[in-house]
């Protein structure tokens, strides 16, 4: 694990700090040099609490180069984010240290890198907190390195800790592989978000022993600025004003992938080069990330995918569409900004929607006693075990909360489950009360976050950095004041208005299904999950559920007013016209309740009068079913479906025609009504739905 009390050369170091820098007249920051010599000298574990912008992947490339350079093995480091990965492979490069990364991302390249670093071409390799549950790495790769590696990093250590903001649950597999190095080898964590609680909680798991070197918090370049606009039309009207006269470029954060998607376009209908960058981004992350980086967009409008680590050290700006869940999240998002500008903005915009979105992600970070219960008893019925598509057929629960289940309880010290090639098991431990007392801790402690960013919310302008530092157990009193005047509060009513009839023409696409579900659809005679031969075309909903725009009035037809308004008559014809399909369809039908037997039909009609097409009701609903909203997955959704949809006796016309609905969510009944209208010797059939499902429902 490498020899400790080397030698630690202090001209060496500054030489590879304006190597890495590019600025032949580079110095070290206050605790820099201190916390390098403290690693190369192996004077023990070292945690580097510091600010976004200081510095601290300096601190390991510098110690790693100058331990590989005395003969030293390589270093491993732990890392959460692919974008940041990559920000740090290039800034090692500019060090001269060799780096490479085993990550989801390049399959093709293990093979390459594992050859290198057991050649001992790899000064540095970087992996995710999820590759140590990965039994090939473990065995295969690690193994083999182990006993050569000479320091092993925590990036964003705060990930470790329950306690924080973004608890990340592989980041708990760094505890039982810490317990089993040599208490002498080199450990280095980092992060710029750490109050006492979350530092307490790192001491237990990285100790023993455990040095911690903290800098100030306070951000001088810094100008913070909360803003309440309770309509996402006052939002988009807010940004399209001010990005016009904000200089430099920046980043825009939003808390869900529908809003950095709607965000964006809305932008770039006003002549902005910006673009959307989430989870679902894929290829194009390396080059969106590039693009902000050589200027060449104004803006990223990003989810927390752009999060951790990304590096752009003159960002103008950070402007939050909506409230974040907690003061650390917040801090470490702004502190993207500024870090090498006198001045930059950071401007928190706050509206309606947000505390659903937060309270929703909140409700949803654990699962509960019942979805534990049944996930154990449906794997104790199976004694071979059950992959997770095969859970699916079994429990009333959505893909999302069986994998969380599954990865929460597989992570705990006494696991109940464990994983055989691809199926999941029982295993001889059962979960303890601890795992449901740190559920409970946890969520009242998200509570209070969130409670403590509405506060920061309604702070006068110039004392949010002082909030900030005081939430993060710093000093307030080192907070200056702002150093930029306070942007506009208001908002331009005309671009209000074409913020409105931009979020009432933003139409979804609704993509056929083109496979039946495992295990078929047996009541129809399908007995496998094979092609559906009788598919729809791509159809159009109006609007997301509930959501700016349409989506309020959609929900108030439904369960108030128990009739939509003639206005979404109205809105779905033009958006009809606009979207022109072809072949056009020359009737309508529309799918079938027995639980508000008029409310789909009476609509179907008025769009039907509004096109100058005929209206025909030749689809039944044969029995009654739960609400499709309470069928968690897709299995369960197509099962509730099968048999419950038949054509009834009346002609059915040889014609394309458009098939309404008020709401899609599985697509099942849009499926399986499209394939009973098409095998009963209809036309093409075109979907249309007043709204998509929400996350609220």
């Amino acid at each position: 694990m490498g020899a400790n009390n080397l030698v630690y050369k202090s001209d060496r170091a500054l030489e590879l700090l304006r190597i890495g820098s590019g600025l032949a007249d580079a110095t070290f920051r206050e605790g820099q040099e201190n916390a390098i010599r403290h690693i190369v000298e192996g004077r023990g574990r070292l945690l580097v609490v510091q600010k976004t912008g200081w510095g601290k992947s300096f601190v390991y490339f510098i110690a790693i180069k100058l331990l590989r350079e005395q003969g030293n093995g390589p270093a491993l480091l732990i890392s959460p984010l692919l974008a940041l990965m990559r920000n740090q492979i290039e800034a090692a490069e500019r060090t001269g240290v060799r780096a490479a990364t085993i990550n989801s991302d390049n399959v093709e390249d293990w093979t390459a890198v594992e050859a290198k670093l057991v050649r001992g071409e790899i000064d540095i390799l970087l992996i995710s907190p999820e590759r140590l549950a990965n039994e090939h790495f473990r065995t295969q790769v690690l193994a083999s390195i182990a006993a050569q590696i000479s320091l092993l990093v925590i990036d964003e250590a705060h990930c470790i800790s329950d306690w924080g903001h973004d608890f990340r649950p592989h980041y708990r597999l760094l505890e039982r592989i810490v317990r089993t190095l040599p208490h002498n080898l080199r450990l280095l964590a980092t992060t710029a978000t750490a109050n006492n609680r979350v530092m307490d909680d790192l001491a237990v798991v990285l100790g023993p022993k455990l040095e911690v070197s903290r800098g100030d918090l306070n951000r001088t370049s810094l100008s913070l600025q909360t803003i309440r606009l309770p309509s996402q039309a006052e939002r988009l009207a807010w940004l399209a004003e001010q990005l016009a006269s904000l200089q430099g470029h920046g980043i825009i954060y939003t808390l869900t992938v529908r809003d950095a998607n709607q965000v964006a376009n809305w932008l770039k209908g006003r002549g902005f080069n910006v673009e959307a960058y989430t989870g679902e981004t894929g290829d194009r992350r390396e080059e969106l990330e590039q693009a902000l980086l050589n200027n060449q967009v104004k803006a990223l409008v990003a989810t927390t995918a752009l999060g951790m680590g990304y590096d752009k050290p003159d960002l103008a700006f950070v402007i939050h569409y909506q409230m974040p869940g907690s003061v650390v999240a917040y801090y470490q998002q702004v502190g993207r900004a500024g870090r090498a500008l006198d001045s930059a903005y950071g401007v928190l915009l706050s509206g309606e929607e947000e505390s659903d979105i937060t309270d929703w992600f909140i409700r949803s970070a654990f699962p509960t006693r019942q979805e534990v219960a049944e996930v154990l008893a449906t794997l104790e019925d199976e004694a071979n075990g059950l992959s997770v598509p095969a859970l699916l057929g079994r429990i009333n629960l959505s893909k999302g909360r069986i994998e969380k289940t599954i990865a929460l309880l597989s992570l705990e010290a006494s696991a109940p489950i464990a994983k055989q090639g691809s199926k999941w098991q029982l295993t001889a431990a059962t979960l303890s009360e601890g795992f449901w007392a740190r559920a409970e801790r946890l969520t009242a402690l998200r509570r209070d976050e969130h409670q403590q960013m509405q506060d920061y919310v309604s702070l006068p302008f110039g004392e949010h950095m002082a909030f900030l530092i005081g939430a993060l157990d710093g000093d307030p009193s080192v907070a200056t004041r702002p150093a930029l005047p306070p942007l506009p509060t208001t908002v331009n009513e005309g671009l209000v208005r074409d913020a409105i009839a931009f979020l009432r023409r933003s139409s979804l696409p609704i993509e056929p299904r083109r496979k039946w579900p495992v295990g078929g659809m047996p009541k129809y005679g399908v007995s496998s999950s094979s092609n559906i031969t009788h598919q729809a075309q791509s159809g159009k909903a109006l609007c997301v559920w509930g959501d700016a725009g349409w989506g309020g009035l959609v929900r108030r037809g439904k369960y108030q007013d128990h009739k939509f308004a003639d206005e979404l008559v109205a809105a779905c014809a033009k958006m009809f016209h606009e979207w022109n399909p072809q072949p056009k369809p020359t009737w309508v039908t529309c799918v079938p309740s027995l639980r508000h037997p008029q409310l789909v039909p009476s609509f179907a009609q008025r769009l039907a009068t509004a096109l100058g097409l005929p209206f025909h009701a030749v689809i039944d609903k044969t029995d009654a079913r739960p609400e499709q909203k309470t069928m968690e997955n897709s299995t369960q959704q197509a099962r509730n479906i099968d048999g419950s949809l038949a054509l009834n006796d009346l002609p059915v016309p040889h014609e394309p025609v458009l098939l309404v609905d008020d709401m899609v969510d599985s697509r099942w009944t849009l499926t399986v009504s499209a394939w009973l209208l098409r095998k009963g010797g209809s036309g093409v059939v075109w979907p249309v739905a007043l709204s998509q499902a929400g996350h609220d429902e």
